[in-house]
């Protein structure tokens, strides 16, 4: 297990936030052209401190460095009278991979769930991430379920492709 520290993001964690959250894009394939627009990743920086919002940030750090990061949010569920948690991205540093900073985030993540009376925890992850799988196959069972997706353009993404907006 990691001897990492795992806390609540700070506001004086937003360059080395940024450089986890840069390194899981890249892993996705979001870097370069097909980075996100810097606006989206300001966005969801100033949601981790609005109490409003449902969308929550933990960090692993060890000394100065930050080794990984989590965010999770809660919602409602259909069949369920206690709110869900879904861990929306987890991510760990190339070198503290392999440290049990990964299992320490989402051990954090079940912790605050359980405060908060949340009925399970669930994430996705590509079918290819098969290190990740390997820890997940032992902290939580595969549901059976796939995910399906529609993209839809949005309405600032219509005029830049010479849509009308209304």
């Amino acid at each position: 297990m990691t001897s990492a520290l795992i806390r609540p993001v700070v506001r004086a964690d937003r360059d080395r936030w940024q450089a986890l959250w840069d390194g899981y894009n890249e892993f996705y394939g979001r870097s370069g052209p097909t980075a996100l627009p810097s606006e989206i990743s300001d966005t969801t920086w100033e949601r981790f401190f609005d109490s409003y919002e449902p969308l929550h940030a933990l960090v692993a750090e060890r000394g100065e460095d930050l080794l990984g990061v989590a965010h999770f949010l809660f919602h409602r569920s259909t069949i369920s009278i206690q709110p869900v948690c879904y861990l929306q991205d987890l991510f760990t540093a190339k070198e503290a991979r392999g440290q049990g900073v990964g299992r320490g985030l989402i051990q954090a993540v079940y912790d605050r769930a359980q405060q908060a009376g949340a009925s399970r925890v669930y994430w996705q992850t590509h079918e290819s991430n098969e290190a990740a799988m390997g820890l997940y196959d032992k902290v939580a069972e595969k549901s059976g379920f796939l995910v399906y997706r529609k993209l839809f353009e949005t309405a600032a993404e219509a005029p830049q492709k010479g849509y009308s907006a209304g």
